[in-house]
């Protein structure tokens, strides 16, 4: 039987379905894998159109993409970080509906907001790497040619979504209709090798529903994966581990990927010789963006293995 690719999409809204599913079929096998690959599409369960079919995802760290007007431009690069989080937490909030005191986080979220602060401070230290000397001069550290405040701008774009969609994951009650989305997905793949691919915050809920199912898959792909970090893995349903069906699990990051942030998931996923950590770079303008993530041959290499059927 011809093996099958399953997709889980990352942060944020996307375009359709069936043109990121394009997209990453192209990334990852430099051309459109028809139905031999499907896309876990949950976007639809956090925002109500997709967007428009020309507009690539902002969250890859476009700056053209960034529609902020020159005001908040320069209120992102001047604003405190501590200000940032409680406004990014204030809004996650308002959006899971729940009702607390300002500036004060419930017990159960204390860790997740620990997280969001630790992104915050990164990307400001990213932010502020220099500025350039002239147009097009290269910075200290490999961050975006922009001026800081357009840098800022940028990676805070990054934390704010990533944050505010895991933070609806685990505390707006949408976890179980995004994970339904993925159960039903896989449920419609069957026959021979499974690769099972996700991004970001799709890496929790691909790495969740098949702690759940116990479902066989050759091999399972995370990337820009928050997993390995300590507060997110204190929500997660069940403690750390390889799920039961998956004989092999390869996690790619970028140092400078913020929502990666901890890079290593062998040292607490057992049994760790199943676990492949590997460093790439993905030079997408907040070091996070799909595309550049699959097309990486050490990405590429082994889920094109099993699919000529020599892995």
């Amino acid at each position: 039987m011809r093996p099958r690719v399953v997709y889980v999409h990352g942060n944020g809204n996307k375009v359709r379905a069936e043109l990121l599913k394009s997209q990453w079929d192209t990334a990852l096998f430099g051309r459109d894998m028809a139905e031999a690959s499907r896309m876990a599409y949950w976007a639809p369960v956090r925002y109500p159109e997709p967007l428009p079919d020309l507009r690539p995802d902002p969250l890859d760290g476009r700056s053209e993409l960034i529609e902020v007007t020159p005001a908040a431009v320069d209120r992102a690069a001047t604003e405190p970080p501590e200000d940032f989080v409680a406004r990014t937490l204030g809004e996650a909030r308002r959006e899971a509906g729940e009702i607390a005191l300002e500036g004060r986080a419930g017990a159960d979220e204390s860790a997740l907001v620990d997280w969001l602060r630790n992104m915050t401070y990164l990307a400001d230290t990213l932010a502020q790497a220099g500025e350039p000397e002239e147009p097009g001069a290269e910075l200290p550290l490999e961050a975006l040619p922009l001026r800081r405040s357009g840098r800022t701008a940028v990676f805070r774009l990054l934390v704010k979504h990533a944050f505010k969609d895991v933070h609806a994951y685990f505390f707006g009650g949408a976890g179980p209709a995004m994970r339904e989305v993925v159960k039903e997905t896989l449920a419609g793949v069957d026959g021979g090798p499974l690769v099972v691919v996700g991004h970001s915050l799709g890496t929790i809920l691909a790495y969740e529903v098949l702690m759940e199912l116990g479902r066989e898959v050759e091999l399972l792909v995370t990337v820009g994966s928050p997993l390995a970090i300590t507060e997110v893995q204190d929500h997660l349903a069940r403690p750390p581990a390889v799920p039961a069906g998956v004989a092999a699990w390869h996690n790619a990051s970028d140092l400078r990927d913020l929502v990666a942030l901890d890079h290593t998931l062998r040292p607490e996923y057992a049994p760790q010789e199943r676990v492949t950590d590997l460093l790439v770079t993905n030079d997408s303008g907040n070091h996070h963006g799909i595309s550049e993530y699959l097309s990486q041959h050490e990405v590429r290499a082994p889920v094109q293995r099993i699919f000529d059927g020599t892995g």
